[in-house]
């Protein structure tokens, strides 16, 4: 254990600032009116392209705010209407997730980011596993919720933007919604994160079906993945850290911080494919973050790595899948596997060590 500072430590600065000048920040900022049909409308544009940079330049992040109210330790504080909304989603997802007597309520995640929809022009094979699965849980009464990360690649204003890593400065200053984003000043909104937060809350078990990229979850799920580090800990209040100020966070958390975890006691179940190696890898890294959360191993049958025409072309790799029927129905098994550890969590079993105190946080 080391000694507990008297005071919080300075936070650390000197990396080249990234702040653009105007005219780099308008040519940028035009390029999403590249397209002909824009040219006979380059007056508004360049208003358009003025208003903008001023938002920039201010920095501001969160243009429409109010008041923090009660049950927030500065209720005076100007809290983002947005992180607001995510904030009151969260909660109503919750009290429908604990409301007893409701349906079982699975998250299916679709890990790939491919779809016929985009380049490709073809169907994930992790699609077809996801909804086999989905057949046999729903044919067993639960409610499935399909999350298609594969919408990043495919449809218009799906971002999920990057992890800023707020927790290593100070667990407090990671909030619960994160309020790293929208940031409007910076251009980085439509961050669909807002929305997936509620749907991981409102589950009751969460089953995650992934290809391999490159030894390695996909894009799209490692982005999710790090983007919700905020419910591992994360402060559910950014006014006691008046939004972003590390040394109020750091304060915080050599006080003493307690790592709330908000998704914990939920079941997961990990579903991996791929075609010439890094299956086992993946898997074991997928159980280990959902676990970390506090998330409920399913048991042997929800963990399942496979390959799939192994070693084989990609062009006939459907027509693996198509040969390969045990794999679909261990897909099946996983989620059967998966509904039957959310009945009996919900009947109020608990897995053992669950009554534990953890020596070490984070």
């Amino acid at each position: 254990m080391t000694d507990t500072p008297a005071s919080p430590p300075p936070a650390r600065k000197g990396q080249p600032d990234p702040k653009l000048g105007r005219d780099e920040f308008e040519r940028r900022y035009r390029i999403a009116f590249t397209d002909p049909a824009f040219d006979a409308h380059r007056g508004a544009i360049d208003q358009l392209a003025a208003i903008a940079w001023n938002a920039y330049d201010e920095g501001r992040k969160a243009p429409h705010t109010h008041p923090a109210g009660p049950g927030f330790e500065d209720p005076a504080y100007a809290l983002s209407d947005e992180w607001r909304a995510a904030r009151d989603a969260i909660v109503e997802a919750t009290r429908r997730q604990q409301a007893p007597g409701t349906p079982d309520r699975l998250l299916l995640v679709c890990a790939s980011p491919r779809s016929e929809h985009t380049c490709p022009g073809e169907m994930s094979k992790t699609w077809r596993l996801l909804e086999a699965a989905r057949d046999a849980a729903t044919a067993q009464g639960a409610e499935c919720d399909v999350l298609e990360l594969n919408r990043t690649a495919s449809e218009f204003g799906r971002t999920i933007h990057p992890c800023k890593g707020c927790v290593s400065t100070a667990m407090p200053l990671c909030h619960w919604p994160c309020s790293c984003y929208p940031n409007h000043g910076l251009g980085q909104h439509q961050d669909w994160m807002n929305a997936i937060y509620p749907r991981w809350a409102e589950a009751h078990g969460v089953m995650i079906v992934t290809p391999v990229h490159w030894n390695q979850a996909t894009s799209p799920l490692k982005l999710m993945m790090d983007r919700l580090v905020c419910a591992d800990g994360g402060n559910p209040d950014p006014t006691s850290t008046q939004g972003k100020d590390p040394a109020r966070a750091k304060r915080l958390e050599l006080e003493g911080w307690d790592y709330p975890q908000h998704l914990a006691g939920r079941a997961f179940s990990v579903v991996v494919h791929g075609d010439s190696e890094g299956t086992q890898l993946v898997r074991h890294a997928l159980s280990d973050w959902l676990r970390g959360m506090g998330l409920v191993d399913a048991g042997a049958l929800s963990q399942l790595d496979r390959y799939i025409g192994y070693y084989a072309p990609y062009a006939t790799s459907h027509d693996a899948l198509d040969e390969d029927r045990a794999v679909i129905e261990e897909s099946r098994n996983a989620a059967r596997a998966l509904l039957e550890r959310v009945r009996q969590l919900r009947a109020g079993q608990r897995e053992a060590g669950a009554t534990l105190d953890m020596p070490r946080q984070k």
